[in-house]
C-alpha cells in the first residue's frame, strides 16, 4: 500500500484588516454621495463634510492594503504558501474579476437603456405618445442627448483627440505588460523592470490625459458637466469608474514593481504579478468597450 501525501494548507491567524477595509469602504461610498450631493445637488454647498469623510476612507484603505498585502507578502516570502493556497488566490482573483465585469455590466446596461428605450420615449415613441405631446411636444430624441426636455444644453465629447491617444496607450501598455510577464516566465529580470516600467508609465498617461479631457469637458466652450442631463450623467460615470480601476491597476503595477526590484518572484511563482496582469488587461478591454459605445457610436 502506497501512502498519499498531502500538502499543508496554511490558514493565517485572526486578522483585523476585513474591519478596517470594511469601514474604509463605507466611509469611502457615504462620503462620495454626500461630496456629489453638496456640490452638484440643486443647491450646491461647501458646508457638507462629505469630502472629508470621503478623504478618511481612502486614507484608512491605503493603510489597510499597505498593512494586509504586507503580512501577504511575509507570509508567501516565508515559504508558507503551498499550491492548494496558489489555488485558492487564483479563485479568488477570479471571482473578483467576475465582479468587476458584472460592476461595469450594469452600467452599460444603464447606458442601453438609456439610448434604446428611455431617450426614445420621452419623445414619444411605442406607446408613449402622450408622453412627448403633453410633457415635452418640443422634445427630440437622440443621441447624444445635448438639449434635455427642461432645455439643459451640452456639447458631445469626441472620439477623436485625448479619447483616441489614451486607447492607443492602453493598447500598448496591455502589450508591454504582456512582454514583462514572458520576461519573468523567462527569468530575463532587466526586460522584465523595463517593459513593467514602460506599462506603468503608459498608465499613468492614460490618467493624466483624462483629467485634461475632463478639465476639456468642464470649460466654458463645451460645458459639459456631471449635471448635464443623462448623457453627462452616463459619461462621467462609466469613464469616472473606469479611470479609477485604471488608477487601481496602477498602483497594483507599481507594487509589483518595487517587489520585482526586491528581487520577488520566480519563473514557477508568480501569481500576484500574474493577477496584476489579468486586472491590467481587463481594464484595457473594459476601456476598449467604453470607447466604443461611449465615444464613437
Amino acid at each position: 500500500m502506497t501512502t498519499k501525501e498531502y500538502e499543508t494548507y496554511y490558514v493565517p491567524a485572526q486578522s483585523h484588516w476585513p474591519i478596517v477595509g470594511a469601514v474604509a469602504l463605507f466611509l469611502i461610498a457615504y462620503g462620495s454621495g454626500n461630496y456629489v450631493s453638496d456640490h452638484f445637488g440643486n443647491n450646491p454647498t461647501d458646508d457638507g463634510y462629505g469630502g472629508f469623510l470621503l478623504i478618511a476612507g481612502l486614507g484608512l484603505i491605503i493603510y489597510m492594503l499597505f498593512g494586509w498585502f504586507s503580512n501577504v507578502i511575509n507570509e508567501s516570502m516565508s515559504g508558507k504558501y503551498s499550491h492548494q493556497l496558489d489555488n485558492s488566490f487564483r479563485q479568488g482573483m477570479s471571482w473578483f474579476i467576475f465582479s468587476e465585469v458584472m460592476f461595469f455590466a450594469a452600467f452599460f446596461g444603464a447606458l442601453f437603456y438609456v439610448r434604446v428605450f428611455a431617450v426614445p420615449w420621452l419623445d414619444g415613441a411605442g406607446n408613449n405618445v402622450m408622453t412627448g405631446e403633453v410633457l415635452w411636444p418640443d422634445f427630440t430624441a437622440a443621441w447624444p442627448l445635448l438639449t434635455t426636455p427642461d432645455g439643459t444644453e451640452t456639447t458631445a465629447m469626441g472620439w477623436f483627440g485625448l479619447p483616441l491617444l489614451n486607447t492607443i496607450l492602453l493598447l500598448t501598455s496591455s502589450v508591454t505588460a504582456h512582454f514583462a510577464h514572458v520576461a519573468l516566465e523567462q527569468n530575463k529580470r532587466l526586460q522584465l523592470k523595463v517593459w513593467l516600467g514602460l506599462t506603468i508609465l503608459l498608465g499613468s498617461a492614460f490618467l493624466g490625459f483624462q483629467v485634461l479631457e475632463y478639465a476639456h469637458g468642464y470649460s466654458e466652450e463645451m460645458q459639459l458637466y456631471l449635471t448635464s442631463g443623462v448623457y453627462g450623467n452616463t459619461f462621467y460615470l462609466l469613464t469616472g469608474f473606469h479611470g479609477m480601476h485604471v488608477t487601481l491597476g496602477t498602483v497594483m503595477l507599481i507594487v509589483m514593481f518595487f517587489r520585482i526590484w526586491k528581487g520577488h518572484f520566480t519563473p514557477e511563482n508568480h501569481f500576484a504579478f500574474q493577477a496584476a496582469s489579468w486586472y491590467w488587461h481587463f481594464v484595457d478591454v473594459v476601456w476598449v468597450m467604453l470607447f466604443v459605445f461611449v465615444y464613437i457610436l
